[in-house]
């Protein structure tokens, strides 16, 4: 199955290493996310699509306003083995999946897909968070 770039999906290859760190007498495997290919190899596993939603671009840009914009990759890990799960430019997405017990790695987001993102931004438009004012007297006991 091949993904196609479209103008909220884009396939990115995720390459990740294992990295051994002593710690005190201990050591551990710690996992870096340290490159990604913007034009993925056809038969690796760890080509994801980065999906852009309509209802997160307060999230992203929220993250391209930052100082350094992050992609973030979740992972499973279980017997020292990563299971891609999904990549993302949301914070609130990689804050659930951390939640959840995932493994979240982090990477600079690539110039181009800055763009790529403010261009869907662009498209669709600023999601600006409106709070409604509540009814009168809402939220209070109606003693009579």
């Amino acid at each position: 199955m091949t993904i196609t770039k479209t103008e909220q999906r884009w396939p990115i290859e995720c390459q990740v290493e294992a990295k051994l760190v002593q710690s005190g007498r201990w050591s551990v495997t710690q996992w870096d996310l340290v490159a990604l290919k913007m034009h993925p190899s056809e038969d690796s596993q760890w080509v994801l699509p980065l999906d852009l939603f309509r209802d997160e671009r307060t999230d992203y840009r929220f993250n391209l306003s930052s100082q350094q914009p992050k992609l973030f990759l979740a992972v499973e890990e279980q017997d020292e083995q990563l299971t891609p799960v999904t990549l993302t430019a949301s914070q609130t997405i990689a804050g659930n999946f951390l939640d959840g017990d995932y493994l979240v790695l982090s990477i600079d987001m690539p110039l181009t897909v800055q763009a790529w993102i403010e261009a869907f931004i662009g498209r669709n438009g600023e999601l600006l968070e409106q709070r409604r004012k509540k009814r009168k007297g809402a939220g209070r006991a109606s003693g009579q």
